[in-house]
């Protein structure tokens, strides 16, 4: 079989093999010979032998590709995540040890069927976006091999890109997963924080740290989510996902592509291109593209983002990286990760904590920046490098490329470094779309819309991305999935005594609208709170608000409600219908009918004339 014929998007391989037209051993047999014919780009530091690889294929013997959701996937892991019994270096062979278990999430990749292929080059202990710091080798662009390949996770782009593994690992801290991404054709998502465990992973700065997942387009990688996402109780940053954050939301909303969504998307007003007229104008192709989508730009002042990014390396973060190699010889490193960490030497407490404050003021503003957006476009890199470019401007050149990365972790967002086409140099360049935490799921839903609008080949192959079904898929707009839209009745509108319990939930208003004209409402007993009871042959039109939750925080509402209330299914008067209050029948009982008001607020009316 041609290698140049396999494509490794999970889809696919599935296939094959359900098909039996391939096996794992006679992939990786073939992958591995092809990782040696591309040593040059000095993708890898370790591959496994076909001995340490055989207790993985005899797993999948005893196995079906029906069994396990990512059975015979080849992936790469970075090496500064552990694999057991295989050596992590953090591209510091000083630093070397072997693990006798492996990270958690490379164990859950393990469990569903996926084979690790080899532990990946990077930028020294993960300290650089550029991929040329390490005595393993410069990584080299998979496209141009005079330019850099990006960094950190410089090997686990490459090794996807040039078709050596489905998909890899790497860690993302001040953009180490999605710049490499972009400059080599592929997707890099950088979830939000905790929601993969960094157990097992070499630290860089251990409360900002995530592990990052790149892929050849973005169904891969929410299909990875649920995987790995999963709750590490012995990890102290772990956090539990949500429910709306889940791959089968992935495809929540298919519509003819005829039809237009529309979504707001917030741009800086103000962006830095050092000068690079090609990068320019790919992003706002890119910007225009998600316009032709039904997408709305909403301008942002950008300072205050620019203002955390800067904290990283300029503030008290720093320290976090001379504590995870506080064991290590300064002259076992590269000269240039140790000046980096040496500025650590000038950070005292008190500086920490004045970081924090200005941090803390800098997400306040930036969330309001973004709250009403479904997502925020920014370049991921203003501009590029030549490796000769990189040697000579080291430290200058590697902090202008984490211009638009640097502020992500800081401000607790996720986001999806996206390739969106190619310069002259034949070098790919891509943009970022982030959001708030938890909203990765969505986030790849719009970075596959808008990868697949520029019809772009998978990394290095020739390759087209798999169809999604059958059908065209647009995204819903995040905050429509990520809230649920309740229908009050009574104590829960707006100026009533119940209200705060919905505000205090960061509830929003939505609109002020009737019932369908099948209800009857009811003043309970205790004369505090209304019923409606649905009454198709006697029922009327009831005054009533919809109130849009976050996902988050509905059960904690809905576990407040007393009997005989709950929430079950309400229809308007337009024919949706929505979560709403509903009252048991024996609830009635001592019930006074007032369905004739027409609303609770009508009745409450009555109730002060009559006082009166």
């Amino acid at each position: 079989m041609n290698k140049q014929n396999i494509c490794l998007s999970f889809s696919s391989l599935a296939k094959m093999y359900r098909s039996g037209e391939l096996a794992p051993r006679e992939l990786l047999q073939m992958l591995n010979k092809q990782a040696d014919e591309q040593q040059a780009f000095n993708s890898w530091i370790y591959r496994l032998s076909a001995t340490e690889l055989e207790p993985y294929f005899c797993y999948l013997d005893t196995q079906s590709p029906d069994d396990l959701p990512l059975y015979g996937v080849p992936f790469a892991i970075k090496d500064n995540i552990d694999l057991a019994t295989v050596p992590t270096t953090a591209a510091c062979p000083e630093f070397a040890y072997t693990p006798s278990e492996s990270a958690p999430v490379v164990a859950a990749l393990i469990a569903a069927g996926a084979i690790p292929m080899g532990k990946t080059n990077l930028d020294q202990f993960a300290t650089g976006l550029v991929g040329t710091r390490s005595p393993y080798g410069e990584g080299k662009n998979s496209f141009n091999p005079d330019y850099i390949s990006g960094g950190s996770s410089a090997g686990s782009a490459t090794a996807t890109a040039l078709g050596q593994v489905s998909f890899a690992l790497g860690t993302d801290t001040a953009g180490s997963g999605r710049v490499p991404a972009v400059l080599n054709n592929i997707i890099g998502h950088k979830p939000t924080k905790g929601l993969i465990s960094t157990r097992g992973v070499v630290p860089a700065c251990r409360s900002l740290d995530c592990v990052s997942l790149l892929a050849l387009h973005c169904e891969d990688i929410a299909k990875l989510i649920d995987i790995v996402c999963q709750y590490d109780a012995d990890d102290c940053y772990a956090r539990p996902n949500h429910y709306a954050n889940r791959y089968r939301y992935f495809h929540s909303q298919k519509v003819d592509s005829a039809q237009a969504s529309t979504f707001y998307f917030g741009l800086p007003a103000e962006l830095d291109f050092q000068g690079n007229s090609e990068t320019e104008a790919l992003f706002f192709q890119a910007v225009e593209k998600l316009q032709s989508m039904g997408g709305i730009a909403v301008e942002l002042d950008f300072t205050a983002f620019t203002d955390a990014a800067k904290l990283l390396y300029q503030g008290p973060w720093v320290s976090e990286r001379w504590i995870a190699t506080q064991g290590v010889n300064r002259s076992a490193m590269l000269p240039v990760i140790a000046e980096v960490i040496a500025t650590a030497d000038q950070q005292t407490a008190a500086d920490a904590f004045a970081a924090q404050y200005q941090l803390a003021a800098l997400k306040k503003t930036c969330d309001k920046a973004i709250a009403d957006l479904d997502f925020v476009i920014t370049p991921t890199t203003p501009t590029f490098y030549t490796l000769k470019q990189m040697a000579e401007q080291p430290i200058v050149n590697n902090s202008i490329l984490g211009t638009y990365t640097n502020f992500m972790n800081l401000l607790d967002y996720s986001a999806t470094a996206v390739p969106v086409g190619f310069t002259q140099c034949g070098v790919p360049w891509g943009v970022t779309l982030f959001s708030q935490a938890f909203n990765d799921i969505h986030l790849l839903g719009f970075a596959d819309q808008l990868h697949r609008g520029f019809d772009l080949p998978m990394g290095a192959s020739d390759h087209v991305i798999p169809e999604l079904n059958s059908a065209t898929f647009k995204p819903q707009p995040i905050l429509a999935l990520a809230n649920i839209e309740v229908v009050v009745c009574g104590a829960h509108l707006e100026g009533q005594p119940l209200n705060w319990q919905l505000v205090e939930r960061d509830a929003h208003l939505v609109e002020k609208t009737y019932s369908a004209s099948s209800y009857q409402l009811y003043a309970l007993a205790d004369g505090k709170r209304p019923a409606m009871i649905r009454n198709v042959e006697a029922g009327v039109a009831i005054e009533v608000e919809v109130w849009s939750l976050p996902v988050r925080n509905f059960g904690s509402f809905v576990a407040g409600i007393p009997a005989p209330l709950g929430i079950g299914r309400v229809e308007l008067q337009d024919g949706r219908w929505l979560s709403g209050f509903i009252c048991e029948g024996y609830g009635l009982e001592g019930a006074k009918n007032i369905s004739r008001h027409g609303g609770w607020k009508n009745w409450l009316k009555q109730l002060a004339r009559e006082t009166t």
